[in-house]
C-alpha cells in the first residue's frame, strides 16, 4: 500500500489528536488520585483504528480517503504489531519513561509512521 502525503498527514492528525485526548485522560485520572492503568502499543492501534473507521464512515470521501483505506491500514497494522511491541519497549526501557497512556500512544503512532514510511518506499 503506498500511502499519500494527504493521507499521512490525515494519519499524522488523528494521532496527535489521540495522544492529546490520553494526556487529558491523563491529567483528569491524576487529578482524582487514581493511578494509570497499564496501556499497550496494541491498545494504541487500536484506538487509531477505531478513529480512522469512525472518521472513514463519516467524512472519508469528502477528505480523499478511498474506500479500501481502513482495511489496508488494519492489515498493515496487524503485520507491524512485532515491531511496535518491541520498538515501544525499547524506547520506554532506554528512556526510563512511563507506560502512561500518552506516552505509549505517542511512542506507537511513531514507530507505526516509521514503519509505514519503510513499507511503503518504492
Amino acid at each position: 500500500m503506498k500511502l499519500t502525503g494527504h493521507q499521512i498527514g490525515l494519519l499524522k492528525s488523528y494521532m496527535t489528536d489521540l495522544v492529546e485526548q490520553a494526556r487529558q485522560d491523563d491529567q483528569t485520572q491524576r487529578s482524582f488520585g487514581f493511578s494509570a492503568a497499564s496501556y499497550r502499543p496494541d491498545q494504541a492501534v487500536s484506538d487509531l483504528l477505531a478513529i480512522l473507521d469512525d472518521r472513514v464512515e463519516s467524512e472519508g470521501v469528502q477528505v480523499g480517503l478511498p474506500a479500501n483505506f481502513l482495511h489496508q491500514m488494519w492489515t498493515m497494522c496487524n503485520e507491524a504489531q512485532p515491531h511496535l511491541r518491541d520498538q515501544v519497549w525499547l524506547e520506554s526501557s532506554f528512556d526510563g519513561t512511563s507506560s502512561c497512556k500518552a506516552m505509549v500512544r505517542e511512542q506507537t503512532y511513531r514507530a507505526l509512521m516509521t514503519y509505514l514510511e519503510q513499507q511503503c518506499r518504492p
